[in-house]
């Protein structure tokens, strides 16, 4: 066996107990190496901050708030006209049962003056018929140059008493 002597023996332990530092700090560096690229690469990328992430979300939520309320203001417009539409339509509809009711009375009263005139017709048509019947028995009563001569007599006495007139109207022109 070999005897080695303490120097031998320190320089060896020295030796060992430089490694784990040199090791540590090369770990260091590695990380604090990979500590800075990750805060460059991401202030050259852009990616905004957790505080950033937060004003984004309540943006987010203001618009939707907005775009809730804006819905709710043209729902209710759009029931308010909804509901002039319904009134306007109630209007129509009570306008056009008052012209049906007009238009039945118009008929029923078209209907009963038809009714009338259809009387009124067979009335004058009795009438004619009676006034001929009557004019066939005075025909038949008395022979037709007595009927001749009663015409003619009576428009001769129309004819003079017409004429006296007109003579006694000159006289009173004269006379004036």
């Amino acid at each position: 066996m070999e005897v080695r002597s303490l120097h031998e023996h320190a320089g060896g332990i020295g030796h060992g107990g430089s490694q784990p530092i040199a090791l540590a700090a090369g770990a260091l560096i590695v990380i604090v190496l990979g500590i800075g690229s990750i805060v460059l690469w991401r202030a050259s990328t852009g990616t905004p901050p957790e505080p950033d992430r937060a004003v984004v979300a309540r943006q987010l939520q203001l618009k939707a708030a907005q775009a809730s309320e804006q819905l709710v203001e043209k729902t209710k417009g759009l029931e308010v006209t909804q509901q002039e539409s319904i009134d306007q339509l109630q209007v129509v509809q009570d306008q056009l049962q008052t012209l049906r009711r007009q238009i039945a009375a118009q008929q029923a009263d078209t209907k009963h003056l038809s009714e009338q005139v259809s009387s009124l017709t067979e009335a004058i048509d009795g009438l004619r018929q009676s006034f001929a019947s009557v004019q066939n028995t005075e025909a038949s009563d008395h022979p037709p140059s007595q009927n001749k001569s009663i015409r003619t007599r009576f428009h001769a006495a129309r004819g003079a008493h017409g004429k006296a007139r007109k003579i006694n109207g000159l006289k009173t022109q004269a006379s004036g």
